[in-house]
């Protein structure tokens, strides 16, 4: 189906409300039950799963990253979880799991969920109509949601009529939903936040690193915004990410963004979700420069070794001296997750006239603590490996970490950490080696 030729269909008539749905009728006890991360969340189906919490059979649920107001519910003590995130309402399904968190890399999750390393007996998926009465799209979130469906026993979906009519990946065949329901609660969305001054300045550093014509990656969050600001004055260049937000929108209508030069995927933004708001929704709406990709495409070595001058662009929690990241734990507490941060990292470096930025704040927030740190602390995890390191930017500065021995990365790293703790951590360094 070409997406020119998509049209708005009717919903099905007599379709019972999603947050009505009855689940006593489909569950079997030690069922795993998933559905897609952010906007791409049932919210009327998590809400009735939710609601009768307490009158179903055991049941875990796999969950991504959440940012609705379901994990809030009430009867979410009920349930046992698996947690692919811990950013957002994650992080109480991490707490609740006791710490049952998958260390997954985005490119892997399709296999592990594919062989029931991570099983799936029951998807939760949103759905609109196309053109074709015997194929849904997806709308906003394709990552690894075909993988959900293949794996699952029972696909229970929502009709919303709301989201985006999308095409490439997002397609999948109406025969494939066991149960179909109605949308009947808000639309769930995320709003791109406000930068901080800190994170441009950041942004500023980042895009003195990237020229004219590169392919770039960013997730979403405060940083990738003030960085899309800093680009503004770019030319030409690609657009190639895991999940995009409003602000993706800004650099395409500036001409910023035109994909001429990407190596593959020539003329099309090429994103695996829609984490926006309804402006994102209005743009991807059967837009043919928009390509809907699953995470083994997103995500793929060999589809990233082929993007040109590919830059990706990603945060941290803190960073070693050594260039270890942990992108996952901070205070104790899980806000992040492996995610695509490591295929990213290693996807700058393969690709020709590439590179990887790790972009953050030199401090924590209230300015208490430094993000460089001497070595990562107890139970913080390595999330990209030092051998993996490229560049890192601050506030004060860059440092490029690639192939450089210890002692170099260490004062590379002390000079772009906020002076306040700079000669600290350069006594830290010499007690180490000493």
């Amino acid at each position: 189906m070409n997406i020119e030729q998509a049209k708005r269909r009717s919903a099905p008539v007599n379709l019972q409300d999603a947050s009505t749905f009855d689940y006593r009728a489909v569950l079997r006890p030690g069922d795993h039950i998933a559905w897609p991360q952010g906007t791409g969340e049932p919210v009327g189906l998590t809400r009735a799963l939710m609601d009768q919490g307490g009158t179903l059979p055991p049941a875990t649920l796999v969950v991504g990253m959440v940012t609705s107001k379901t994990m809030s519910h009430a009867n979410v003590e009920r349930f046992d979880y698996l947690a692919l995130n811990g950013a957002g309402g994650a992080r109480r399904a991490v707490a609740l799991s006791g710490g049952r968190v998958i260390p997954g890399h985005v490119s892997q999750l399709p296999a592990l969920i594919g062989t029931r390393r991570i099983p799936v007996d029951v998807a939760l998926v949103r759905v609109r109509p196309t053109e074709d009465p015997d194929v849904f799209s997806l709308g906003v979130m394709v990552d690894f949601v075909h993988e959900l469906i293949d794996a699952a026993r029972v696909v229970v979906a929502e009709f919303d009529e709301r989201m985006p009519l999308t095409a490439h990946d997002a397609l999948i065949p109406r025969a494939r939903i066991t149960h179909l329901t109605r949308a009947d609660q808000p639309e769930p969305a995320i709003p791109d936040p406000e930068p901080s001054e800190v994170d441009r300045q950041v942004a500023r550093n980042v895009a003195n690193l990237i020229p004219d014509r590169a392919t770039v990656q960013f997730g979403v969050g405060s940083m990738p915004v003030a960085v899309c600001g800093a680009l503004r004055a770019h030319k030409d260049l690609g657009l190639h990410s895991g999940v995009i937000s409003d602000v993706a929108v800004d650099l395409i209508e500036a001409g910023v963004v035109t994909n001429l030069y990407k190596g593959i995927d020539v003329g099309l933004t090429v994103t695996g979700g829609l984490f926006g708001t309804k402006r994102l929704n209005d743009y991807a709406d059967r837009n043919p420069a928009l390509a809907m990709r699953r995470a083994i495409h997103t995500h793929s070595a060999a589809t990233l070794l082929q993007l040109q001058a590919l830059h990706t662009i990603n945060s941290a929690v803190a960073i070693d001296l050594s260039g270890q990241v942990n992108s996952e734990v901070a205070g104790g507490r899980y806000v992040g997750a492996v995610g695509g941060q490591v295929d990213y990292v290693r996807g700058g470096r393969l690709s020709p006239n590439g590179r990887s930025i790790m972009a953050m704040a030199s401090t924590t927030p209230d300015g208490k603590h430094s993000k460089i740190v001497a070595s990562l602390a107890a139970g913080q995890p390595v999330t990209t490996a030092r051998s993996d390191i490229d560049l890192v930017v601050t506030e004060h500065g860059v440092a490029d970490l690639w192939g450089r021995d210890l002692h170099a990365r260490a004062e590379a790293l002390i000079a772009i950490a906020h002076p306040a703790f700079r000669d600290q951590l350069a006594r830290d360094f010499e007690q180490t080696i000493s």
